[in-house]
């Protein structure tokens, strides 16, 4: 049975928040704030409900037509929500998250929280995309995205949020792939693209499970379809850990290639790079300001990657530690500091490991995974004593845990810049800075 709800906020997540006329939260797909929908629920918990819209019956101002894109995949769950008012749900959901998981007071998060920053591009910003691999109803091979948390595969021809290079690629890989393989599909599960408007580099990597495979036919149609100046084959086990056995080059440099702040960086096809690269300048700039290096401070960078922040806080005049336990990172990274001509000492291995070897610290830059810092490195940080620390965070959530953590050990937050890397979606990149004046 269908209720009528009026929606109040978004939600961390692809949902809108409304309540239902007992007064329940409910989670409703495909609404935005200032809705008035009919809603039919499809799960009901004790505290809250799940429902989905039947059909919108007030629509807000700030429900908007997106013709730029009309797939049924997930991948941009915000996109009929006005940029505007994406910003502000965003800069909300992160103030929400030091007031729930940090247990500050309302008014201090509002106060350290600045206004989210916009992405350049609203669409055509990625540049990466990830192709899930299956089969269709004839037993072809169909690539697409995976609806979230799910395995339902919706096959998809063009990706609008992809920079342009990028756009109509899922199509013209599926039908070469589809012809180089027939009707096998020999162990590949998964077909990463990356793209550059900076240096036009095209990288397709394939995602297989180790065994034959069949290189030549392969990169030969692919370079016919898509004029990549790469291709590889990721040889990998399947499911959420990716533990990469070998990576092997099919035609072109092996690699793909980017600029960021002037520096170039290559990037092997397992290892991480910001999927906005404008924004991830943003980023850097926060960084670099907010630790206010100064030659000769002994800098380290944990969860370093590539080099992201390793190698701007080098070019600065900072002597660089970088510890990243990701094998293809740590030889992109001491590759891309000699590309850059600086001097960064590199540590491949795990942070909360290496971390107390380090000894006294004047600054320090944390990028982890979703999951947040793992236990134990807060307490190693304040052990290290660096005046100031800047965290950067994919999660709102762990990230304001991880700041009641440091709050314990004598560092105060002084403030928390949301940086919007993902539009159309829920997911915002926040970075902070600690200070240790008051310890």
């Amino acid at each position: 049975m269908a209720e009528i709800v009026s929606i109040d906020r978004m939600s961390y997540g692809s949902a809108a928040v409304g309540r239902l006329e007992s007064g329940k939260a409910v989670f409703v797909e495909g609404a935005v704030p200032g809705d008035v929908v009919s809603v039919e629920i499809e799960q009901e918990k004790k505290s809250f409900a799940r429902g989905r819209v039947v059909e919108v019956v007030e629509p807000s101002p700030m429900r908007v037509v997106r013709p730029e894109c009309q797939a049924a995949c997930s991948g941009c769950p915000w996109r009929d929500l006005a940029y505007g008012a994406q910003l502000a749900a965003k800069r909300a959901n992160v103030v929400d998250a030091l007031v729930k998981n940090a247990r500050f007071p309302r008014e201090r998060a509002e106060q350290l929280v600045g206004q989210t920053l916009p992405s350049k591009r609203e669409w055509g910003y990625r540049n990466k995309i990830e192709l899930g691999c299956g089969t269709d109803a004839r037993g072809f091979l169909s690539l697409g995205f995976f609806r979230e948390g799910t395995h339902q595969l919706e096959p998809v021809a063009a990706c609008p949020a992809a920079v342009r290079p990028l756009q109509k690629l899922p199509k013209a890989i599926t039908g070469a792939l589809r012809y180089a393989l027939g009707e096998q599909t020999c162990g590949l599960f998964r077909v990463g693209v990356r793209g550059s408007v900076r240096t036009k580099d095209v990288e397709v990597a394939l995602w297989t499970t180790p065994g034959p495979f069949p290189r030549a036919v392969v990169s030969k149609t692919l370079a016919s379809a898509c004029k990549p100046s790469s291709v590889v084959r990721v040889m990998a086990e399947e499911g959420a850990a990716r533990k990469v056995k070998k990576v092997e080059a099919l035609s072109g440099k092996g690699c793909w290639e980017e600029e960021l702040l002037d520096h170039r960086f290559l990037v092997s096809a397992p290892s991480f790079f910001q999927v906005n690269t404008a924004q991830a300048e943003k980023l850097v700039e926060l960084v670099l300001s907010g630790l206010e290096i100064e030659p000769g401070d002994y800098v380290a960078d944990l969860y370093s990657g590539g080099g992201t922040f390793s190698i701007p806080l080098a070019a600065a005049g900072a002597d660089v530690v970088a510890v990243e336990s990701a094998g293809s990172s740590v030889r992109d990274l001491r590759r891309n500091a000699e590309r850059a001509g600086v001097d960064v000492e590199v540590i491949g291995g795990d942070a909360a490991r290496e971390l107390p070897e380090l000894g006294d610290l004047d600054a320090l830059v944390v990028d982890p995974p979703r999951c947040g810092l793992a236990p134990g490195v807060v307490d190693s940080i304040a052990q290290a004593a660096p005046r100031r620390v800047a965290y950067v965070s994919c999660d709102p959530f762990t990230w304001a845990r991880d700041v009641a953590l440091f709050e314990q050990q004598g560092y105060r937050l002084a403030s928390a810049t949301p940086v919007d890397m993902f539009p159309q979606t829920y997911h915002v990149e926040t970075v902070s800075i600690f200070d240790a004046a008051i310890r």
